[in-house]
């Protein structure tokens, strides 16, 4: 057993906990089982999942046992929202959801050995739950006051469209869930993020209520910019685990892109490297910004996580192929796909002209601004120097039959498209 109470709190991973000294102290007196919950209320987890996950994993890898749940049934409700109510999916979706999520977090947790994760359903203990007992052996524990008084209860109440009971009954659901993995795992820890105290703590004093036992609680904070804004969107909208929603590219440069003022507590965060690892990095930054070394170790790590080592290595090969430096016919269609998706981009056929392709896709302004730029031999097609102003885009010019990219001098990047 490690202190991993201290490690989570180097990573900047500890936002609230019940008690800590309790908490402490059952860590070092482990092993103990957790769990974290996820509902799929969407078809992917994302990246602030993501924290959840990892943070897990290093519960996992200090001793400690974790049960990953998927809520099958409070995925049907939905946690309550600021802005109002959820639309209610149909079963058989989020069943499916149930299904994806299921596979985005088995490759982040270790599933075998003396310590092994347990993967759970919480549909499993309450879809033969009838109403009669939900209210009688659960419902009974609960006090309105405590339950008005969670602030997006509270705020929705004030709203003129108020709350329904479906979503007020959630944090009742969730808090169940902490009991019936106390009955049958032992379970002693419930994880999350910040935003889910009310919850965790429903689930902690029904625990304390039913069965006469404190239990612990611990949230990890939003993690945020360093100038205090939303982490984990972009212009797209959220950055996706799924690779059909966010292409392991895309993902790629998200992390390459991040700031060097927070890079190195995304590193802590976000990856397993050591505290020795990501102190030299941050030297690197503070030295040697220019380089990017702890922007490219985050990506490369984060990526490798979520898609796999094959996957990172054909998105940094894309990557240095767009910009010149390797060949990008040597690229696999998906890739190649994900990497020219954000590039602006122009419809094109073999026997346009290169001309017209680098016009339409608001490379140059014009066409005399095309001529001028092959005449300066600082126009590309697919890495090639373009040397006449009567070039037409071949045939072999359309990587995969479907792409052909263009370049203006050394960074300007654009794609022509077959429909």
């Amino acid at each position: 057993m490690t202190d991993v109470l201290d490690e989570l709190q180097w990573r900047g991973l500890v936002a609230q906990t019940t008690d800590e000294a309790a908490l402490r102290s059952a860590l070092a007196d482990g092993p103990i089982t957790y769990y974290v919950g996820f509902d799929p209320t969407a078809p992917s987890l994302h990246i602030g999942n993501l924290v959840q996950i990892l943070t897990a994993r290093r519960l996992q890898d200090a001793g400690h046992r974790p049960i990953a749940l998927v809520g099958g049934a409070t995925g049907l409700i939905g946690d309550p929202k600021m802005a109002g109510e959820r639309t209610l999916n149909d079963p058989e979706l989020v069943a499916g959801w149930v299904e994806r999520i299921r596979r985005q977090i088995e490759p982040l947790l270790v599933w075998d050995g003396p310590n092994a994760a347990t993967m759970v359903n919480n549909l499993d203990w309450t879809a033969g739950l009838s109403a009669i007992s939900f209210l009688r052996d659960v419902g009974k524990h609960y006090r309105l006051g405590t339950m008005l008084a969670k602030d997006t209860v509270a705020r929705r109440l004030q709203s003129d469209e108020g709350i329904s009971f479906t979503e007020f009954s959630y944090q009742i659901l969730q808090g169940m869930d902490y009991l019936e993995l106390f009955r049958r795992h032992g379970v002693t820890l419930e994880t999350g993020g910040s935003d889910q105290w009310g919850n965790l703590l429903s689930g902690v004093e029904l625990v304390r209520k039913a069965e006469g036992v404190a239990v612990h609680a611990l949230t990890t904070p939003l993690v945020t910019k360093a100038d205090g804004t939303k982490f984990g969107k972009t212009e797209g909208g959220a950055v996706w685990l799924d690779p059909e929603l966010t292409s392991p590219y895309a993902f790629y440069q998200f992390w390459l892109n991040q700031a060097d003022a927070d890079v190195v507590r995304y590193l802590k965060v976000f990856t397993f490297r050591t505290r020795e690892e990501i102190e030299a990095l941050a030297v690197e930054v503070a030295e040697r910004p220019f380089a990017r070394e702890a922007q490219r170790a985050l990506a490369g790590d984060v990526t490798t996580l979520v898609h796999g080592q094959a996957a990172t290595g054909a998105v940094i090969a894309a990557s240095q192929a767009l910009f010149g430096r390797g060949d990008l016919s040597s690229l696999d269609e998906v890739t190649l796909r994900g990497a020219v998706a954000e590039l602006p981009r122009t419809t094109a056929k073999a026997g346009d002209l290169v001309v017209d392709a680098f016009v339409g896709s608001g490379l140059v302004a014009s066409k005399a601004a095309a001529r001028r730029a092959i005449a300066e031999g600082g126009a590309y097609v697919n890495n090639v120097k373009a040397t006449s102003d009567e070039q037409v885009l071949e045939p072999g010019d359309l990587l995969h039959g479907r792409f052909a990219v263009l370049r203006r001098g050394k960074r300007t990047l654009a794609v022509a498209a077959a429909e």
